[in-house]
């Protein structure tokens, strides 16, 4: 067996035993799908691109990379609209073609996250992977405006050395796949933090019973906001419990307005429910309300910006004809307002605990959540035996 070969199946190993929250013991309201991801909602795939190059400067372009970009694909790799909306709790960011997706009801493209300086150039080069591939099924004439959302990662990166470049999208477009999401320090969440500790990529679901049928919701969070102060897991007070251990070393930055509090967070909601766009709206509109659960407080700073999608009425997207839809009734809609709550909480959770230590540009370091002082946390506060 030659070395290479040992290299990726250890790296496999690795990535296999990488813990998640519920592998500590945390408790978490909600029965999740089988992989516990966005994924579970059949047809859903996601991809990352992770970019970690260069040591700690002070010169803008010249500095450590810890960035990178998700793709997320809500019917795999063809064109194939789906019903959606979007909400902001703190507009204080960017979500590309939101205007077009409320005005249509539907979003045509696949959704990219990245880091806020890279908005641009994520949005061009998916445009021409569109035109490269025929996105649009040989239509000679066709308009329309990519989703691509955004968390500020300047702490770890030299974000101004605007390191995401074509390439990198087309990696996170094409290793998409269903099945298990890699979080942590990957993809558009390489160099974010999170309450007061570092943050990332984060994904979980929820199984939810509708007259004796199963429907999935699903989560992707990017997680880069909120104060150590108010992070809460379980109930518990953990951030103030922690508040004399070591969460990040500023050792040099450029000055900056940066609050504490300030950052931003991504979700995107996937559910397999037939829900119309009016209430996939009010389906984001609840996101806040997990964000809430583990310490987010919408800060000044800060862009909350969410998306939701319902992969249902396949053929619902019809240029010519009427076309006939399936929809729950407002009555139904309740325990789909708590799965996405249940979700989003135990996402960012996850984004958190697998999240690594990362030292970056200028020096700097964001420390990972201790698991070890976690877990004795919770069982001080009986959350756990």
């Amino acid at each position: 067996m030659n070395f290479l070969l040992l290299l990726l199946l250890f790296s496999a190993l690795i990535y296999a035993q990488k813990p998640r929250a519920r592998d500590l013991g945390i408790p978490f309201a909600g029965t999740p799908g089988y992989f516990n991801a966005i994924t579970d909602v059949l047809g859903v795939e996601v991809g990352h691109s992770t970019i970690i190059s260069g040591n700690d400067t002070n010169i803008a372009g010249k500095g450590a990379v810890r960035t990178g970009v998700t793709a997320i694909f809500p019917r795999g790799k063809k064109f194939s609209p789906v019903y959606a909306n979007w909400y902001s709790l703190n507009g204080n960011g960017e979500m590309t073609g939101t205007t077009w997706v409320t005005e249509s009801g539907f979003l045509e493209t696949p959704i990219m996250i990245t880091n806020t300086n890279s908005v641009g150039i994520v949005r061009d080069a998916v445009l021409k992977w569109y035109v490269d591939t025929d996105w649009y099924h040989g239509e000679d004439w066709w308009y329309t405006y990519p989703v691509v959302a955004e968390t500020y990662d300047g702490f770890l990166n030299d974000i101004y050395g605007f390191h995401v470049k074509e390439k990198h999208v087309l990696e996170a477009i094409n290793k998409t796949s269903s099945g298990k999401v890699e979080e942590g320090n990957v993809g558009g969440g390489t160099g974010m933090r999170c309450l007061g500790f570092k943050g990332g990529i984060g994904t979980s679901s929820r199984l939810v019973n509708i007259k004796d049928s199963i429907y999935t919701v699903g989560v992707l969070v990017q997680s880069n906001f909120g104060s150590k102060k108010n992070l809460t897991i379980a109930g518990v007070p953990v951030g103030e419990e922690l508040k004399d251990t070591l969460n990040y070393e500023l050792k040099m930055a450029p000055r900056s307005r940066q609050k504490e509090g300030d950052g931003s967070i991504i979700v995107i909601v996937a559910t397999d429910a037939p829900l119309l766009p009016h209430q996939l709206k009010r389906i984001a509109q609840r996101v806040p309300l997990g964000i809430g659960i583990v310490g987010g407080r919408g800060s000044n700073g800060s862009g909350d910006i969410f998306l939701a999608f319902s992969t249902a009425n396949e053929k619902a997207f019809n240029r010519d004809n009427t076309v006939i839809v399936q929809t729950f009734s407002n009555d139904l809609i309740t325990p789909f307002f708590e799965a996405t709550v249940q979700s989003v909480e135990e996402a960012i959770i996850n984004a958190m605990v697998a999240a690594e230590t990362m030292e970056g540009n200028n020096g700097n370091k964001a420390y990972a959540l201790p698991h070890d002082l976690l877990i004795q946390i919770l069982k001080k506060y009986k959350r756990i035996d």
